[in-house]
Parts: C-alpha cells; sequence; structure tokens
C-alpha cells in the first residue's frame, strides 16, 4: 500500500461525468504527475482527494485512512497540503502572514489568543521561526514582508507553495504550479519542487500542462483522458504509449496513422 491509494473513483456533475472507475497509488516520497488534455478530470481528481469534491463510488485512502468522507480541514490535519491553479492568497496581507496560515493546524492557543498576544507569544514565536525556515528554503528574504498584492505573478506562487510547506505535508498536491509562468520563473518552481522532493522527502502529486517539465522531474506520469486514466509508467513509457499521443493529437494523430497506412 502506498501513502496514497485511489481505487475505481467515480465523480460526475449531472449528465457529466469527470472521472471514471480512476484507479492509482503513489509511493512515499514519489513525484507523481498527473497529465492530460484539457477537461480531463485532473483537478477533479485533486478537488476529491483534498476533500473539496465526494466521490460518487470508490476509495481514497492516506497512510490506510479512508478521505473519501472528511472535510478538507480534517484531511490537511493528516497531512496533506495543496496549491491550486488560481493564486488563492490573502492579497493584503504580507508574505509572512500569508505563510504564516498554513500553521494553523499547529496552533493550540485559539484565534483570540495568538491575535492579542503576536509577537509576545511563544507558540507565534515558534511557528513564524518556521515559516522563515520556509522563506529561505525558496529564497523569498527580500520579498518577506511584501504585501503579496504587490508581487510579481511568478513570486506571489511562490508564496503559495511555501504556504503549503508551512504545513509540512507528507503529500503535496500541486495543481498547475508553472502556469502562467515565463521561462525562469518555471525553471525556479521547477528547482523548487525538486528541493522539496530530494531534500525534504515530500511525497508530491503535481497536475502540469508544460511537458518538458513534466517529463524532466516526474519519476511516475499518470495521463487521464475524459476522466479515465489511459496511461501510467515512467515519462519515457508515457511518451511512446500510443493511447496518449492520441489523447493529445486527435484527428492529427489519426491523419498521420491514415497516411502512413496509405503508403
Amino acid at each position: 500500500m502506498g501513502i496514497l491509494d485511489i481505487q475505481d473513483v467515480s465523480l460526475s456533475f449531472g449528465g457529466v461525468t469527470a472521472l471514471r472507475e480512476v484507479s492509482l497509488s503513489i509511493e512515499p516520497g514519489d513525484l507523481y504527475a498527473i497529465i492530460g488534455p484539457n477537461g480531463a478530470g485532473k483537478t477533479s481528481l485533486l478537488n476529491c482527494i483534498s476533500g473539496f469534491y465526494r466521490p460518487d463510488r470508490g476509495e481514497i485512502l492516506f497512510e490506510g485512512s479512508e478521505l473519501t468522507r472528511l472535510r478538507p480541514d480534517r484531511i490537511a490535519k493528516m497531512g496533506i497540503a495543496r496549491t491550486f491553479q488560481n493564486v488563492e492568497l490573502f492579497s493584503n496581507m504580507n508574505v509572512i502572514d500569508n505563510m504564516l496560515l498554513g500553521r494553523h493546524n499547529y496552533f493550540s492557543g485559539g484565534f483570540l489568543r495568538n491575535g492579542a498576544l503576536g509577537y509576545l507569544d511563544r507558540e507565534e514565536t515558534k511557528h513564524r521561526r518556521r515559516v522563515e525556515e520556509v522563506i529561505d528554503f525558496l529564497e523569498m528574504e527580500q520579498w518577506r514582508n511584501h504585501l503579496v498584492a504587490n508581487l510579481p505573478y511568478g513570486v506571489q506562487k511562490r508564496v503559495e507553495l511555501g504556504r503549503a510547506l508551512a504545513q509540512e505535508p507528507k503529500l503535496l498536491l500541486l495543481d498547475e504550479p508553472m502556469t502562467g509562468m515565463n521561462v525562469e520563473e518555471t525553471e525556479d518552481i521547477a528547482r523548487f519542487v525538486l528541493d522539496v522532493h530530494e531534500e525534504l522527502g515530500t511525497a508530491i502529486m503535481m497536475i502540469e500542462h508544460d511537458m518538458g517539465v513534466v517529463m524532466d522531474i516526474s519519476k511516475q506520469v499518470c495521463v487521464l483522458n475524459f476522466g479515465e486514466r489511459i496511461a501510467e509508467g515512467t515519462p519515457r513509457e508515457v511518451q511512446r504509449n500510443l493511447e496518449v499521443q492520441k489523447a493529445y493529437l486527435g484527428d492529427d494523430y489519426e491523419a498521420s496513422i491514415e497516411k502512413e497506412r496509405d503508403r
């Protein structure tokens, strides 16, 4: 059994099937990518894992415990953190305070006490120290006191990654962490994802459209198409899979096959 086991998960919205009997397993310390065309069900799968959606059928097990009926906050306390496809930060708060929200599961003193005492509280100081360690890890020292609203988009995505890391997760879910970035920003985030995997040993499930990044850093790749798993394996195995080529190239792929047959 892996750290995460998904067994025959199905999800539908009215007459639209988002996921159909999807099964996969992620081992501790794995770097696992989910790819597929737009509308393939990738984000729906992450939403099922993190508790935002409840599957119609199937099971999701984290370290052997069933997640399917738990609230998102309970799932977060078990050790699963995530980022979002669109930046979900508090724009009028600074970097430190945004990332400090990732420590909410560890606070025991209560909101009012921590809000009133702030830096004077020992618990607050301990958690701020942990956040500073994450800021150093992601090389964000120069932005630590900046309002998020004033930061470049690529840095905001890094802050969101930092907030997830502040939870000290056992499993990190990344929903298109490089989307909308330029080449330099993409290289930075890819490097940090590798650092999280190699230095912290965190298991990672990542949705990403940048195939260059996926093939360079992933250990295992799962391909979804119209809510179904059509391939799984190493990056090289997936690249050579005819069903994957067909899913991505569509009519162009079919035409090229017919052309080759006519020859």
